[in-house]
This record gives structure tokens, C-alpha cells and sequence, in this order.
């Protein structure tokens, strides 16, 4: 008789169902773990060995066979320890097996028969629920897991409280879903004396979800302006925010069950490598670009970062997702981030100042600024210089407008942006490509002879000109105009980068 205990395999955000077969047969004592386990898979049978005997139990002197279908997918994790465990004892015929069949199941297990947490729990209950099936998970995950809906949740703290309650010998609480947790006091806009120019291309960037580049000298405030971003986004969708949470589940670094409303801001130093920007290592995890879905990556001192690094960075700004493949595995992870950039003009940082400028210069610029591609540029679409703020502008009051009432225009633009997209699968300006970009941001006559000229003189790429189309459309949506018109065009254009001549 083979005892079947349901479980999950994770590749990116996809949860994909695997059977737990368990054999107890005659022959000599052996307990072999068959089916593509990694190490940690494999050493599950000693932790297994533990926790029973940690409740009184033994392994029988027989032929142990644990089989983890389908056999051709890789099983990586400490979190088939407990699918393991209760395989064992419905094979003893401790626990009851039609029972088990009703739940999958997921956790690590203490040598003392404690469950401990592991990743990817959210994305466990919601494969659960899609299957009918309820979700026996460690207690520590039981309100990450309720956030999955309409699951029946068993959450154990210790194997011998899961066999009490599956006996009915004392029953479980159901965990209520996490908190959600408040928005955070970050740094305000009227902390930035001066930078108007950069502050209103920073509320462009915020209404449309468009990529930012800033360049200025050290201490003209570039950090400062992109940590002030968070706080005029518009807060997540319960949609966005089980998005993100995914994401954190699978990374594991989603605690409590506590959910966000505030967007994600990653600020990755700049020796961060390909694995750590993009995903992968040797169990392929989520990265930077990742752990930023639908928020703000912000690379400070862009051209310290590795080009291969940066250039890694090219096909998700496109595409909204990152593909990791490996020879056995091809993961898929969603990577719809707000690339915020901030770098110097040059390395010594004073390009400008003639004084405090090294003797390399303009050419050390040159070499500097060609450390970050091209076409990584030609994916930015608003590009501002940052100027060096004077003595004058620091003495001066505090603006009178701050966060909130920037983030007030911001919401009012996102609102008009997702009653136009509707069911286009388009959250902002920034994701409207095609007929769906052309139908609303033609501009007028005069902004399309502006726009024709321009792209002349500049020597637009096709992406250049289609992301110009972009920006306008959102400078037009935070002035209420229903049409593009020039004005918007030309300011669009100012924040455009000129391809050097060749």
C-alpha cells in the first residue's frame, strides 16, 4: 500500500503540484528519497528521523521508498519535510490517509518535531485553492497563508499538534490574515530646497511610471529626490500588494503575513552582481528587479555598476519580466519596476565648475558617462540635470508644497489613466505601446510637426520617439487636457537625451 501526501514545487512564481508517494515494504532496512531531490530533499530523511522519534515514534526496520512525482522535476527546498513525515505515518497507519488527501501540505521540520517556516507558503495556499484542497502549513505562515482566500489553513507549530488535530484530539485555531502594514514616513519634497526642475520631472516620472535618470554633481540632493518618490506613488491595489507579497513569499523575506500598501523601493549598492540585480544563484531566487515589482529600483552612481550588470537590466524594462534559464529549469519571475538612476557627470563629480574640475576634464566626462550603454539610456525616458544647490536656495523657507500635495495630481492622473486602459491589461502611460499608445497620444497638428522635427534634429530611435509619445501623454494628464498638444510635446522633448554625433 502507497500512502500520497500533496505538495508543491516552486519555479518563479508558479506553484506546480507534486505527489508525495510513501512505501513501506519487506527487505533490508533502508529509507531512500527518489525523484530529483536537491541536498536539502535529501537530508530531509534524517530531520524526518528525528522529529518522530522527538514524539515517541520509530521508523520500522523496512524498506523505506519515498517517491516525488513527477520524477523529472527538480524538487528543491527543506519544505517537503513535512509532506515526508506524513506520508511515513499514513504508511504506519498513524494518521488516516483519506484525511491527508483533502490538504497539501508544506514545512521544515525541527530534530525536536517543530515546523519551521519556509518560502513560498502564499504561493502554496493559492495552488491549494485552485486544486480544492486545503493547506497545512508551520503556524508562522498561517496568516501569510490566509491571505490566499477561501483556504481551509491548518497552521502547526510542532508535528504533535498536527497529529492531535488531525485526529480531532485537539483542534487548531484557523489564523486570521496578516496585518497590513501602515505607510511609512519617508523623506518629504519640502525637504529639497531648490531642484524645481528636477522636482517636476520626479511628479512625471510618479504620474506615468516612467524611468528617471538624474545627473548632478555630489550633494545636489539625487538621492534624496529619488527616496522621496515612495511617498507620491499612489499606494498598491489589494491586487499589487498579492503581487509584491508573492514575490516577498518566494524570497522569503515576507514576514508575519504582514502585507504593504506602499510600493516597494530597492536601492541595491552598486558591486551588486547579475544574479543579485536579475535573479538566479544556485536555487534560483528572486532579485533586485524582482523584489522592486511594481515599485522603484533606484541605481545610485549608475555607471559604478558593471555594464554587463546594467545591460542585464535591458530585456525587463522592456518586457516587465525577467526569465532566468538554466540547464534544468527555465524560471519566469515579474520584474514591472519604475527605474529611477542617479550618477555624476563625471567621476570627480565637477564637471561644470572649472575650480573644483580635474584636469581630465571634458574628456574624463566622456569616458565616465560611456560606462552605461546606449540603448540602457535610450530606455530611460525623462532626463534631468540636477544643478548644485547655492547657498541662496538653502537659506530660503521650506516650499510650500510637499508629498502630499504632489501625490494628490499624481492620483488624480493615475485614476484618469486606468479609466482610459480600462481591460488593456495597461496600469500607466509607461506600459501603452501600439494601437493602444496611438489611439491616445497622437498629438495635434502643430505637436506632430514639433514631434516629426525633432526627432529629426535629435535622431530619435523608434523607441525614443514612442517613449517622448509617452511622457507627453502623461505631462497632458497632469494638466487635465483631454488632447496632446505641443506644449506637452516640447516639454516631453526637454527631458529627452540627444544622441551624440558620430
Amino acid at each position: 500500500m502507497v500512502a500520497i501526501v500533496s505538495t508543491a514545487a516552486y519555479l518563479g512564481l508558479e506553484a506546480r503540484g507534486v505527489e508525495v508517494q510513501v512505501q513501506i515494504a519487506g527487505g533490508v532496512p533502508a529509507f531512500v528519497v527518489v525523484g530529483l531531490p536537491d541536498k536539502a530533499v535529501g537530508e530531509s530523511r534524517e530531520r524526518v528521523r528525528a522529529a518522530l522519534s522527538a514524539i515517541g515514534l520509530a521508523l520500522p526496520p523496512k524498506r523505506i521508498t519515498v517517491n516525488l512525482s513527477p520524477a523529472d522535476l527538480p524538487k528543491e527546498g527543506s519544505h517537503y519535510d513535512l509532506p515526508i513525515a506524513l506520508g511515513l505515518l499514513a504508511a504506519m497507519g498513524v494518521v488516516d490517509r483519506e484525511s491527508l488527501a483533502e490538504y497539501l501540505v508544506v514545512g521544515e521540520l525541527g530534530l525536536d518535531g517543530r515546523i519551521a517556516a519556509t518560502p513560498g507558503v502564499l504561493l502554496a495556499a493559492i495552488h491549494a485553492g485552485e486544486q480544492g484542497l486545503g493547506l497545512i502549513c508551520p503556524a508562522s505562515q498561517g496568516a501569510e497563508a490566509a491571505w490566499a482566500g477561501s483556504v481551509e489553513v491548518v497552521a502547526a507549530p510542532d508535528l504533535l499538534g498536527l497529529l492531535n488535530h488531525l485526529k480531532g484530539a485537539g483542534l487548531l485555531r484557523p489564523p486570521e490574515p496578516g496585518a497590513v502594514d501602515p505607510p511609512g514616513m519617508g523623506p518629504d519634497l519640502r525637504q529639497v530646497k531648490g531642484q524645481e526642475t528636477a522636482k517636476r520631472a520626479l511628479e512625471i516620472a510618479a504620474a506615468g511610471g516612467h524611468n528617471l535618470l538624474m545627473v548632478g554633481p555630489p550633494g545636489a540632493g539625487k538621492s534624496l529626490l529619488a527616496s522621496c518618490l515612495p511617498g507620491i506613488l499612489p499606494p498598491l491595489e489589494s491586487s499589487e500588494a498579492l503581487e509584491v507579497s508573492m514575490v516577498q513569499s518566494v524570497a522569503g523575506t515576507l514576514s508575519e503575513g504582514r502585507l504593504t500598501r506602499v510600493r516597494p523601493f530597492r536601492s541595491p549598492h552598486h558591486s551588486a552582481s547579475m544574479a543579485a540585480l536579475t535573479g538566479g544563484g544556485l536555487r534560483v531566487r528572486p532579485g533586485e528587479v524582482s523584489l522592486a515589482h511594481l515599485g522603484v529600483l533606484f541605481l545610485d552612481e549608475l555607471p559604478e555598476f558593471q555594464r554587463a550588470v546594467l545591460d542585464s537590466l535591458r530585456q525587463p524594462l522592456e518586457t516587465g519580466t525577467v526569465s532566468v534559464a538554466r540547464a534544468n529549469a527555465h524560471v519566469t519571475f515579474p520584474a514591472r519596476v519604475q527605474l529611477v538612476a542617479a550618477m555624476n557627470p563625471c567621476r570627480c563629480g565637477h564637471l561644470g565648475d572649472p575650480a573644483l574640475a580635474c584636469s581630465r576634464a571634458p574628456k574624463c566626462a566622456a569616458d565616465y558617462q560611456a560606462k552605461v550603454s546606449g540603448p540602457l539610456l535610450d530606455r530611460i525616458d525623462l532626463h534631468v540635470e540636477v544643478a548644485q544647490v547655492t547657498a541662496a536656495d538653502l537659506v530660503l523657507p521650506p516650499p510650500a508644497e510637499g508629498s502630499a500635495e504632489v501625490a494628490v495630481r499624481v492620483a488624480e492622473a493615475r485614476t484618469v489613466q486606468a479609466a482610459r486602459y480600462g481591460q488593456n491589461g495597461v496600469r500607466t502611460n509607461a506600459e501603452a505601446d501600439g494601437d493602444v499608445l496611438d489611439a491616445v497620444a497622437t498629438p495635434d497638428e502643430p505637436g506632430r510637426k514639433l514631434l516629426a522635427q525633432a526627432a529629426e534634429a535629435m535622431r530619435l530611435s523608434a523607441r525614443g520617439y514612442t517613449r517622448v509619445l509617452r511622457v507627453a501623454r502623461t505631462i497632458a494628464d497632469l494638466a487635465g487636457a483631454e488632447a496632446v498638444g505641443r506644449i506637452h510635446v516640447a516639454e516631453a522633448l526637454s527631458y529627452r537625451r540627444q544622441a551624440p554625433r558620430g
